[in-house]
């Protein structure tokens, strides 16, 4: 019986192949379980009917594709962590206080190059507060913002070849199927021209297909981690005798210089003019990444503290929350008791939706406050034994390396320069820049591998096994003998258009790393059946595999504005719909002209 199970499978795996296929595109497509997921068990239904064998099953391990993929999230992820990109967004927000229009130009325009050499969706996370701020700045509604951002980063990680894993995904599969495979920069020109199509869409139609309002966006959200502190000039900073709008450490987009306190006098006016003395007690709202990376600060002197001064550099950081039932509830928070009884330092307070308008010392102390307090490993155990305080318990937030930005901005340009110029391999080179960045402490190891979106990476191995396994059951082979008498008249640049209509429906369906390893193995052999150049098809895969305007799901990025623009559904239809009409003419003509 077991034997004649086996001759049946065998007969008809071609068969079985694309029906496996199909539950496959359906299980996407309904999302009641994890893409990643719905892609394992479609490769262990290849294993399990004996389509594949362990061998074949384990192979796809040795694709350089997923850890490349993993490098460049790495990668991503110390451009964070040392403060790079959040450099360039400051910039950008205090230039739009000049030139409200000019600055939402350089945003997009900064995300278009950033989701060039870096992974698009850390840069659109990155970014969505921003644009929210922005938003506020300029008078801009934000709804009319965040949908072009996400389309912007998307024609930015369309420009290069480590812009979007899906790219990397296309690249590797066609070498695997005897292609040579792509540089860095081969796709650029169509990339270019298809951002080009893409901006002057956006421009023409953004104003009355995107949606007017704001309704549903709670802009005070961005400001719930907002912290209190004070910053006191020590003697020896290079800021004394500056403009206060003059240094560089205040002028960052999440800080708010609120008064500046002298000799016991605030001043909350003209501030950008007043010259900095040593002792000067600066007065700020700023963000917990912020907050902390003032810790290791030479110029300032951060948080309060009453016994000693062991406290400013503590080994030990907590966040600690205010019992309703403290006795210290309606007194300044300089009087709190365990300030006289530990030797620790408060470095800020933040309160829900309603910041104190004092300094820190003298702001009066709520029930549910919370604070960030350092000092030594003792004097913070003692605190976890007080009954006053709940929720006492180390900070998840880390503060900004900048001074080993260069470093992780240096390793980005080597992968490029030595992948571009076929030095090193791009696998190699991503591998030799998270190995660099590591020894030089641009990101701690914790961090990198949590930088990492392991759906992303499970996803991609499970459909490359699933890839083989079509490949193996003869199933590509049947898809493309059906349809190459269909389109064996066309001529090249209908052939060109027809794969990326193709490619562009599914993707808008389901993942687009899943269609672009199914997908691009169906082109190359359609073009060799066809006699026609594969990588003109599968230079059309690749953009039509991450050409997702029309639909949230089909895209991480569309994903995350969706959510924080609180958009419907059909916000994305009416604005994605002339996007990728005038995004795949123009890259299906490009390729057509220069294939």
């Amino acid at each position: 019986m077991l034997e004649f199970i086996r001759a049946i499978i065998a007969e008809y795996q071609a068969y079985i192949g694309l029906i496996i296929l199909a539950f496959l595109f359906t299980g996407f497509i309904m999302e009641r379980f994890p893409a990643a997921v719905v892609a394992i068990l479609g490769a262990c239904a290849f294993l399990f009917l004996g389509i594949i064998d362990s061998d074949a099953m384990f192979g796809v391990f040795s694709n350089t594709a997923p850890i490349t993929i993993g490098a460049m999230f790495i990668l991503s992820g110390a451009l964070l962590r040392t403060g790079a990109i959040d450099a360039v967004a400051g910039f950008i927000i205090r230039r739009a206080k000049k030139n409200p229009r000019l600055a939402v130009a350089e945003m997009f325009l900064g995300g278009f190059v950033a989701s060039a050499f870096m992974n698009n969706t850390p840069v659109v996370v990155v970014m969505i507060p921003i644009i929210l701020r922005l938003a506020r700045v300029t008078g801009i509604s934000a709804k009319k913002l965040l949908i072009p951002l996400s389309f912007i980063c998307i024609l930015g990680g369309s420009t290069t070849l480590i812009g979007t894993s899906t790219n990397l995904i296309v690249d590797s599969v066609a070498r695997d199927s005897g292609l040579d495979g792509f540089g860095i920069f081969d796709i650029t020109p169509y990339g270019l021209a298809a951002a080009l199509a893409g901006t002057i869409v956006m421009i023409s139609f953004s104003s009355w297909l995107l949606p007017k309002d704001d309704i549903g966006l709670d802009f005070k959200n961005d400001d719930e981690a907002t912290f209190l502190t004070e910053l006191e000039v020590r003697n020896a900073s290079n800021d004394i005798g500056k403009r206060l709008g003059d240094v560089t450490a205040l002028k960052r987009p999440k800080i708010r210089v609120t008064a500046v306190k002298c000799d016991n006098k605030f001043i909350r006016h003209e501030l950008e003019d007043y010259i900095l003395k040593a002792g000067d007690k600066v007065v700020v709202q700023l963000d917990i990444t912020e907050l902390l990376s003032f810790r290791s600060s030479g110029d300032f002197k951060i948080g309060i503290i009453r016994k000693g001064d062991a406290g400013a550099m503590g080994e030990a950081l907590v966040e600690a929350t205010v019992a309703p039932n403290h006795p210290a509830i309606g007194n300044r928070l300089i009087d709190i008791p365990f300030l006289s009884n530990l030797n620790v330092r408060i470095l800020g307070l933040t309160r829900y939706r309603n910041l104190p308008r004092s300094d820190l010392p003298n702001a009066r102390i709520h029930a549910a406050d919370r604070l960030i307090v350092t000092g030594s490993n003792s004097d913070i155990n003692a605190m976890y034994e007080n009954p006053n305080l709940f929720g006492v318990g180390n900070t998840k937030a880390q503060a900004f390396r900048r001074d080993r930005a260069p470093i992780a901005i240096g390793a980005l340009i080597l992968v490029v320069a030595l992948s571009a110029m076929a030095i090193l391999p791009l696998a190699v080179a991503a591998i030799l820049a998270v190995g660099a960045i590591l020894f030089a402490r641009c990101i701690d190891a914790e961090e990198a591998w949590s930088s990492i979106d392991g759906n992303v990476l499970v996803l991609v191995f499970a459909m490359l096994a699933v890839g083989v396994g079509l490949e193996k059951a003869g199933s590509v082979g049947l898809i493309v003998d059906t349809i190459t008498p269909f389109l064996a008249q066309l001529p090249p640049w209908a052939l060109i258009g027809a794969v990326y209509i193709f490619s562009v429906i599914l993707t808008e369906m389901v993942t687009n790393n899943a269609v672009a390893i199914i997908v691009t193995p169906i082109a190359i052999a359609l073009a060799v059946d066809l006699n026609v150049p594969p990588e003109s098809l599968v230079i059309a895969v690749m953009f039509a595999a991450s050409a997702s305007f029309a639909t949230p799901i089909g895209y991480q990025t569309n994903t995350l504005v969706y959510a924080a623009g609180n958009y419907r559904f059909t916000d994305f239809f009416k604005a994605g719909i002339p996007l990728t009409i005038g995004v795949g003419f123009t890259t299906c003509m490009m390729i057509a002209l220069l294939h």
